[in-house]
Parts: structure tokens; sequence; C-alpha cells
């Protein structure tokens, strides 16, 4: 099995290195890359794929992941 991991960048983007399938929620597929930089300020004009709008509005992501509630 190939090894993908998926870094965070401090107010920016989620780094995903390894050999993974994209498929939009209309089933549409990426073409497999090694290394992607995927949107998380949810401003990108590429989505799903980061294009630096981070930078320029400001994204303040939050320090950590908030675990899910165990109800």
């Amino acid at each position: 099995m190939a090894q993908v991991t998926i870094e965070t960048i401090k107010n920016g983007p989620y780094i995903v290195t390894g050999e993974v399938e994209l498929i939009d929620a209309h089933g549409n597929k990426f073409p497999v890359e090694k290394r992607m930089a995927l949107c998380r300020c949810g401003a990108s004009t590429e989505k799903p794929f980061c294009d630096g709008t981070h930078s320029k509005i400001g994204f303040q992501a939050a320090e950590k992941a908030v675990p899910e509630s165990k109800e």
C-alpha cells in the first residue's frame, strides 16, 4: 500500500503527498498527482486546489483539530 501523508500548513492549505485518487461531488476524477495543495480557506477559485487566496484574505485557521463529540 502506498503511503499518503496530509500536512496542515499554518493558515494555509492541506498538502497531500502520495498517490491518491481525488473525486469531486459529481463523480469527476482528477488526475493522480504525487503532491497537491488542497484549499482549506474556502476562497480558492481553483477548488478543491489551493490558489494562494488564503494569504490575500487573511485566513486564520484553528490551531488544533477539534475532537468529535462522544455523544
